[in-house]
């Protein structure tokens, strides 16, 4: 077995049982068993845990970006369109058997700060999503694509979170309605006040 056949056989088996089991209940020997790696092998190509989970997390995070892409471009549409298309996939993502929530929140939620390089991965993973978000929020005539784009996020992101520990469907559901209403919402009859303006503003008239 040559060095790359065996860290693709390790990403794997990394994978699976973190995904299933937790960073934490996973040792090292375990992701050596089920990948058919020596031990000596699998340190000589991921030094210590950390960065297998942050390699995991990697090939993780390439993959689910992807597949989110296609499913929002085959969708095509307006801008608003594919919006809406991200939480569709999120609810068909939601209902795979053995979903287990988001692999990049779990990661957090287990090691917090106290493994640098997977927080590393994590925060680079949810800043990409941002940017897809705001890229297709971009396509909307709106004053401020950004702020719908953070919106968009939060909601997505809450929905993953209820997802992993509701036993319905019911998180894909709400938060597609809520994307729904935000995206249908009238727009303002001025562009956004500059918050400078109005600080001076409310000085003045405290003045």
């Amino acid at each position: 077995m040559n060095r790359s056949d065996a860290a693709d056989r390790l990403l794997a088996a990394a994978e699976k049982l973190y995904y299933a089991r937790g960073i934490h209940a996973v040792g090292m020997d375990d992701v050596r068993a089920e990948a058919g790696v020596s031990l000596k092998l699998l340190y000589q190509l991921f030094p210590s845990k950390e960065h297998l989970v942050a390699a995991y997390l990697d090939a993780r995070d390439e993959r689910w970006r992807g597949r989110l892409a296609d499913h929002v471009a085959a969708t095509g549409g307006s801008a608003r369109d594919q919006l809406l298309a991200v939480f569709d996939w999120l609810g068909l993502w939601f209902a795979e058997p053995g979903f287990r929530g988001c692999a990049f929140i779990n990661a957090f939620g287990e090691l917090g700060g106290s493994a640098p390089l997977v927080i590393a991965v994590v925060r680079r993973h949810k800043g990409l999503f941002r940017e897809y978000l705001l890229d297709l929020a971009r396509g909307l005539d709106v004053p401020d694509p950004a702020g719908v784009a953070e919106q968009l996020l939060l909601l997505a992101e809450g929905a993953m979170t209820a997802a992993a520990v509701l036993p319905e469907p019911r998180a894909a559901r709400q938060a597609h309605r809520a994307a729904a209403a935000l995206l249908d919402a009238p727009l303002p009859s001025g562009p956004p006040a500059d918050a400078g303006a109005r600080r001076r503003a409310t000085q003045s008239s405290s003045a």
